[in-house]
């Protein structure tokens, strides 16, 4: 059964990780997909060939997200290229970690702008169209960290908490418009960024987790898929978490 039979969806940060995996479970759900990468251009391109080959409409952006007028710009081409816009994924996001002693003010800056202004900017330029439509889910990747915050992470939790006040705030003005908003907030997932810890640090973070495990990407990008769809329907304003138990 594909769930997202005839809906667009456009995805921020979908050259790796997290983003990608939504990316191609979207489409294998039916869902034509646009997509944005900044750097990983070679990544980006190659998606684009994988999600066409699941049967669907699929086009990569190289675009900033946390730039306004760039977000703007992305939404108009992107409702040119596919007649409409259903689903709306704001995942772009990097981290500069660092102990609040030692953050220097630029690494406090970015990470606010690259994470939560971006969300600002693609939620606002979408919602023209959504509005129009009568019609649109928004989906926000906040984080576990954005829920309980992390040593060594204070930007990055001011950023993920940040998505979760906007996220609600945004279902509150827009309910009574047929536009729904989530906010998921995932906990300790398998990635490329993991696969860089040392592993002692990744077994400490594993014995911590009731279910004994990471996530993965696959696993988010279902949660993705279910609040893409009519099957959520009367769920609004609210932070899911997929964490194996982590913040029980």
């Amino acid at each position: 059964m594909k769930l997202l039979e005839g809906k667009t969806a456009l995805i921020t940060g979908a050259s790796k990780g997290i983003g990608r995996a939504i990316a191609l479970k979207y489409a294998s759900h039916g869902a034509n997909v646009g997509f944005t990468y900044l750097s990983s251009v070679e990544k980006g391109e190659a998606l684009a060939k994988e999600l066409e080959a699941l049967g669907i409409k699929a086009k990569g952006y190289r675009s900033d997200a946390s730039d306004f007028r760039a977000a703007d710009q992305l939404v108009n081409e992107f409702v040119t290229e596919f007649g409409k816009l259903d689903i709306l994924v704001n995942n772009a996001g990097i981290t500069k970690d660092g102990l609040l002693m030692r953050m220097s003010e630029e690494q406090f800056d970015e990470v606010i702008r690259v994470n939560l202004k971006s969300v600002f900017n693609l939620t606002k330029a979408a919602v023209k169209v959504m509005m129009k439509q009568k019609y649109g889910s928004i989906i926000n990747m906040s984080s576990v960290v954005g829920v309980r915050g992390n040593a060594g992470q204070a930007n990055y939790a001011a950023s993920k908490a940040g998505i979760i006040g906007f996220t609600k705030s945004v279902a509150l003005e827009l309910g009574g418009r047929n536009i729904r908003a989530n906010a998921v907030a995932p906990g300790f997932i398998a990635t490329e960024m993991t696969e860089k810890l040392d592993a002692k640090v990744l077994e400490e973070w594993i014995s911590g987790i009731p279910m004994k495990r990471a996530g993965t990407a696959e696993e988010v990008a279902d949660l993705c898929v279910f609040l893409g769809s009519d099957m959520s329907s009367y769920i609004t304003g609210q932070v899911i978490e997929i964490n194996g138990g982590l913040n029980t």
